[in-house]
């Protein structure tokens, strides 16, 4: 895993050598092994000849390296034979011996064993479309010297991060936002609507950032700047079936395993030491069963997280499954202490960020970089069938009720209960109503929300200022489910809530919870769950049913 970083000046202005190597080295974290810089040479397409010598030019990559494949000759920025493609890479692309074996088919030749080289090869032979290709987790920006136009991907699900800052002057992007703002000509000034949505969600959904002008690039899309001109197209997105073929649930587990085994065997290709976290839950736990039917040699390396406070505590089932399994197991127990890693954590993850299991997160990182540099997670089960029991029961629950009562009494009869229904916590759970009662006098979209939401429009009424609020002019966060609703292509409630989740919650909060803590210990996590053929699997063969 690697942190990328680079900068594009629409005019003659040259890149500051210095500017670059403070932007790539404040990544250090996500790349301690080896850094690496490019400037070009300002390229003249009418003459076919550079106008100045290698670093002169309006183009700047960097790069620092967590050397995983290909110790010896994986160094970038790296180039194609006559220099004239340039590529700074951050991810793993699993299917890089199959794409590479077709590319030598046709003519490529390689110099090394990594799949950098093959991303570069790939964009030679499809261009922009070779993404579609690519099986993994990527974000990477491709300077195309010919062409005189920078080229920058991020992967399906969203598992690497990519930030990006543009003006009439220039185009930054990096892997992380502190290191766009080491230019120091750029402006942190607040972008209000993504602190409103942080007070929604306790994250900052993309494509926002914390900052005006700094963005995300969303997962599964492409983006070009040619001139000043910057385009963005979507390559691909989960498309949830309403209509399943004649498959019986033996065939449907059958055919999970398998592509299971298949996922989880092409991520422990490493030349480095390689375990998994083991969290006790039944998605981490399947990850290490197939990873010890692979393991031929020695034991799987397994990490784990305990609390002391039984109500929190799951250690147990994860030490059943490491003896099961035969695993070398480590375990770590937490103790209530927030404060000990908050400043530390902060730096890490740029904006506000209030995932509280972002604590033990870091600790596990931290546990499993002792005995290996790439680790194996389950992350993506519940999004992929449905697991969070409470969240998608009680909307399963909520539909039922709309459908039984008319829309005038949901939203007058139990709408006016709702208001009046106190807040009682510290009620047995079924007599907590209040939000049950709230979502069904609402739509079924507005009614999710709603269940995801911290602080609702009533609170940030009370403490957001008139000024903040004459300058929201009305925002609500709302906006953005109501969209991905209307993009889930899909009819069944449950498949629309779980499109949702896997485009907020799931990149927003868990992918990037798992990539800073990670990327905090110089660790990096790989997800077989999150295999977009598994995923595709999941959302088009399986019903609503049985998941």
């Amino acid at each position: 895993m690697c942190g990328i970083c680079g900068i594009k000046y629409f005019d003659d202005q040259k890149v500051d050598l210095h500017l670059l190597e403070s932007m790539t080295d404040i990544l250090k974290h996500r790349g301690p092994d080896d850094r690496g810089f490019f400037i070009n040479r300002n390229y003249d397409k009418k003459s076919d000849k550079y106008k100045s010598t290698q670093g002169k030019g309006n183009v700047g990559l960097g790069h620092r390296r967590l050397s995983i494949i290909d110790l010896s000759s994986g160094h970038q920025p790296m180039t194609n034979e006559d220099q004239t493609i340039w590529i700074t890479f951050n991810g793993e692309i699993y299917n890089f011996r199959t794409i590479r074996n077709d590319l030598e088919s046709s003519g490529h030749n390689f110099r090394t064993r990594s799949d950098t080289e093959m991303i570069i090869h790939a964009y030679e032979e499809w261009g922009e479309r070779c993404v579609e290709k690519f099986r993994g987790m990527f974000a990477f920006a491709i300077w195309d010297e010919k062409k005189q136009s920078l080229f920058l991907a991020r992967d399906r699900i969203g598992i690497k991060p990519l930030y990006y800052y543009i003006d009439d002057r220039k185009f930054v992007f990096a892997s992380e936002l502190k290191s766009i703002i080491e230019d120091r000509s750029i402006q942190r000034e607040v972008n209000l609507e993504a602190l409103s949505d942080y007070l929604s969600f306790l994250y900052v959904p993309a494509p926002k950032s914390i900052f005006k002008d700094i963005y995300k690039l969303l997962p599964g899309h492409i983006m070009t700047i040619k001139g000043k001109k910057l385009t963005i197209n979507k390559y691909w997105d989960i498309q949830f079936s309403d209509h399943f073929d004649q498959i019986d649930e033996r065939e449907i587990k059958a055919i999970l395993i398998d592509m299971l085994k298949d996922a989880v065997s092409m991520r422990m290709i490493s030349d480095v030491p390689l375990g998994a976290f083991l969290s006790g839950g039944v998605d981490s736990s399947a990850v290490v069963a197939m990873m010890a039917q692979h393991q031929n040699k020695e034991p799987v390396k397994t990490c784990s997280i305990g609390f002391h406070e039984k109500k929190f505590n799951e250690i147990d089932y994860a030490r059943i499954v490491a003896e099961q399994y035969e695993t070398d197991h480590a375990e770590y127990f937490v103790r209530p202490d927030a404060l000990g890693v908050f400043e530390k954590l902060t730096w890490f993850y740029d904006e506000p960020f209030a995932d509280s299991s972002a604590i033990p997160t870091y600790y596990v990182s931290a546990l499993a970089r002792k005995k290996v540099t790439v680790a194996l997670s389950g992350d993506g089960g519940d999004e992929n069938f449905a697991g969070y029991f409470r969240r998608y029961y009680y909307d399963r629950l909520e539909n039922r009720i709309r459908r039984w009562l008319p829309l005038f009494i949901r939203k007058y009869g139990v709408g006016a209960l709702a208001r009046i229904y106190p807040k009682a916590d510290w009620l047995p759970q079924p007599l907590r109503a209040k939000t049950l009662l709230t979502n069904v006098s609402l739509s079924p979209e507005q009614g999710f929300f709603n269940t995801m939401t911290w602080f609702h429009d009533d609170l940030k009424e009370k403490f957001l200022s008139d000024g903040v609020k004459d300058k929201l002019h009305g925002y609500r966060s709302f906006d953005q489910y109501e969209t991905h609703f209307a993009d889930s292509g899909s009819a069944d409630p449950l498949s629309r809530i779980l499109y949702v989740d896997m485009k907020t919650y799931l990149v927003d909060d868990i992918l990037t919870k798992v990539d800073r803590a990670s990327m905090a210990n110089s660790l990096e996590v790989r997800v077989p769950v999150l295999d977009h053929l598994f995923m595709e699997f999941a959302a088009q063969k399986i019903p609503s049913s049985l998941k």
